[in-house]
């Protein structure tokens, strides 16, 4: 599809670039904001260009199993990432849960140094996707916001820790 659904969710945080950094780079730190109010677990964070990152969100009896293939990795500055469902022995596949969900979604994150503050710009377009999964991707949207927001709000909390010990 020539004009894919784009969402962009921005985000400032009240710490230097290199804290924000770590909240999204270091795994047990990732696991605790990543998929709030469900159990994440990280089973493997290898963050450099061909790497992966498989990610399992635990919701009672089921679980959402992804797959984030790094593309570009600038530290502090950028990462680049191809976001996939996967199943339970990690090959990518359709989401179980939501049928016309775009099967890999590029994702950038960008971070940007402002007066002792750091600008998060997440921004997710469906690739290769059909016009129903760009559709349903689009209706998603708003949704998404939530879910980014209240990790967010776990950044925070991080980024307290971190800062204030």
């Amino acid at each position: 599809m020539s004009n894919p659904a784009e969402y962009v969710f921005e985000r400032e945080f009240n710490a230097p670039r290199s804290l924000v950094w770590k909240a999204w780079t270091d795994p047990e730190l990732l696991a605790r904001w990543y998929g709030p109010n469900i159990e994440t677990k990280i089973h493997h964070f290898d963050l450099k260009p061909g790497g992966e990152w498989r990610n399992e969100m635990v919701m009672g009896e089921k679980s959402d199993h992804s797959v984030m293939k790094f593309q570009e990795v600038a530290p502090e500055e950028k990462i680049v990432w191809h976001h996939c469902s996967a199943d339970k022995d990690w090959n990518i596949v359709s989401n179980p849960m939501m049928p016309n969900w775009p099967k890999v979604l590029h994702t950038t994150v960008t971070f940007e140094e402002a007066g002792g503050k750091t600008k998060v710009t997440l921004v997710q377009v469906p690739m290769d996707a059909t016009p129903e999964e760009n559709e349903t991707f689009a209706k998603m949207m708003r949704g998404m916001d939530n879910g980014w927001g209240s990790g967010y709000k776990i950044i925070d909390q991080i980024l307290d820790e971190l800062q204030n010990g």
